[in-house]
């Protein structure tokens, strides 16, 4: 049933197309902020290391596994992983591998769209003359789908079904379409990216004012390059610099194993997963650690940084900074700024649709066309909630469940299935075959042990994350006898939403209360949709099974 002629045109297309994956928005709002909550350069550290153990393993396994599979005509996670191993179940595994891209593409093509505007109103001058706490009010009237920004009425809708459909068009041309995008926007990203980073590099002291006299771009950069080896020892910061693996290489998604899906079988993976790997880290350590924290602190100072240091100053700081440099270089930061964001959101959320795709076109013989249109549709339904509701809570728990956890699970269980089920002497052969360089043999024993050691403990630590952070004083108190107390932000309090039923035990203001009833209402209802997605996708995988089965292609 798969298409043959659905193929990668060159190898430099597929390493940026899988670089592009990978580069994506947590590479520019994620991994700074990351970096100066948990220490700056005590970050880095672990951050590193977490790449060569955890990273570079992840990518190997599911470039070899994805090449593996399409030996056999498998495009996709449920298959690829059934075709290497017998048996009705871990298939089902793979099911995370197409739930994740949908659920995540759903919120996250919102966030792309909000650059889209923001290139609007960058060059239409909307941001000249606002102080930074007027263009921090414009993000949160722009996420208020019941005010506009441009007269237009519902215009976050209106952006965000417009970035949906552009994606889908593109996704409808197949892999073609995919590496021209690749081919074009990574450069770009990078020309972007390297441009707004010399200003980083150069800014200095000339932004400080009167009121902030201190500013200082070199004391943001300094903070971020200079180790405090205490923090070292500080469990949280590793499980942090763990956590942003996931985020900034897209793996425990399945997107890494559709692309590799459509290599030859002799073709190399072992020096492309190396390369789209550092592609990655230099945009994201190089470049992304290089914009929003030196420039933010060249004109507002470092303690505003660290006080103030969130995912949401992308958008309601950075244009207030770049108004700093006078008109036509305000327009031109805006444009580069949101444009790069734009090119990263949109090179990785074109991934996103090929699991749903190659699935529905290996399984239903579904073309491209009716493949992206419909994984176009299933996003929209599931991501409409996260426009109407953002601030009722659906977007975070959308990124929490699908962005997060479920990212987590999946590493770990593919993890554990290649090295100790489908086994490390058949999985070292995928890896090294057609490789273009040699791979140490460390990295066989870091794939069997190590790297699922360390999964399984970054799952444990979200799953028990004590209170406090206080992972010292619970062990004590757990061997005293005494328990363990369990952080709000734990999955497992997470579900019963303890943190929400604290804060409505605790209110006294029927308001109040009412608000919180609601939002506990929205969470529930998006906790609802993505159950539903999860069982829809898992039906599919049945009735493919069956269907398989008819035919004589099931793997018993």
């Amino acid at each position: 049933m798969s298409n043959k002629n659905d193929a990668w045109g060159s190898r430099i297309g597929l390493i940026l197309a899988m670089a592009g994956n990978a580069v994506g928005l947590g590479n520019f709002l994620r991994f700074p902020v990351q970096a100066v909550q948990n220490g700056g350069g005590a970050f880095i550290i672990p951050y590193l290391v977490c790449f060569l153990l955890m990273g570079i393993p992840l990518l190997f396994i599911e470039w070899s596994s994805g090449r593996f599979g399409g030996k056999f005509g498998n495009h996709s996670t449920p298959y690829i992983l059934d075709s290497m191993v017998k048996g009705r179940v871990l298939k089902y595994i793979g099911v995370f591998g197409i739930f994740t891209n949908i659920a995540v593409v759903a919120y996250y093509t919102y966030i792309e769209s909000w650059t889209m505007s923001y290139v609007y109103h960058s060059l239409k001058g909307t941001f000249i003359g606002m102080s930074q706490s007027e263009v921090a009010g414009f993000f949160n009237s722009y996420i208020d789908i019941s005010h506009s920004t441009t007269g237009i009425p519902y215009e976050a809708v209106l952006f965000y079904i417009v970035c949906l459909i552009i994606n889908v068009s593109i996704l409808s041309k197949g892999l073609k379409g995919i590496e021209k995008v690749a081919k074009i926007g990574m450069p770009l990203l990078i020309l972007f990216g390297i441009l707004l980073a010399i200003r980083g590099y150069t800014l200095g002291t000339s932004g400080a004012s009167d009121l902030f006299p201190n500013a200082n771009a070199w004391d943001g950069l300094n903070f971020l390059w200079t180790p405090q080896y205490s923090s070292l020892l500080d469990l949280k910061v590793w499980m942090a610099a763990a956590g942003q693996i996931f985020f900034t290489l897209s793996v425990g998604m399945g997107t890494v194993h559709c692309y590799a899906a459509y290599l030859k079988s002799k073709d190399d993976i072992a020096l492309n997963a190396i390369s789209a790997g550092f592609m990655n880290e230099f945009v994201e350590v190089v470049l992304g650690s290089a914009i929003v924290i030196p420039i933010a602190a060249g004109y507002l100072g470092l303690d505003w940084v660290l006080n103030n240091a969130s995912f949401g100053m992308a958008f309601q700081t950075m244009p207030y900074l770049f108004e700093q440099w006078g008109p036509v270089l305000a327009a031109v930061g805006g444009f580069m700024w949101f444009g790069l964001l734009f090119f990263a959101g949109i090179t990785s959320s074109l991934a996103m649709g090929t699991p749903w795709i190659g699935f529905m076109r290996d399984e239903f013989g579904w073309n491209n066309n009716k493949g992206a249109w419909t994984f176009g549709a299933l996003a929209l339904v599931m991501g409409l909630p996260t426009v109407f509701f953002y601030q009722q809570g659906v977007f975070d728990e959308y990124d929490y469940w699908a962005g997060t956890v479920s990212l987590v699970v999946f590493a770990m269980l593919e993890t554990i299935l290649f090295s100790w089920i489908f086994g490390m002497k058949k999985g070292w052969k995928e890896i090294t075959d057609g490789a273009d360089i040699k791979v140490p043999n460390i990295y066989k024993f870091i794939i069997k042990f190590v790297t699922p050691l360390m999964l399984i403990i970054v799952f444990l630590g979200a799953l028990f994350s004590p209170l406090n952070n206080d992972w010292s004083g619970n062990l004590k108190s757990l061997f005293s006898g005494n328990g363990w107390s369990l952080s709000n932000t734990s999955i497992i309090k997470t579900i019963s939403q303890s943190g929400l039923k604290d804060q409505i035990a605790a209110a006294t203001d029927p308001q109040i209360i009412q608000s919180l009833d609601d939002r506990m209402f929205y969470i529930n209802m998006a906790r609802v949709l993505l159950l539903s997605l999860f069982i829809f996708i898992s039906l599919l995988v049945y009735l493919a099974y069956n269907k398989r089965f008819k035919e004589g292609r099931a793997t018993l």
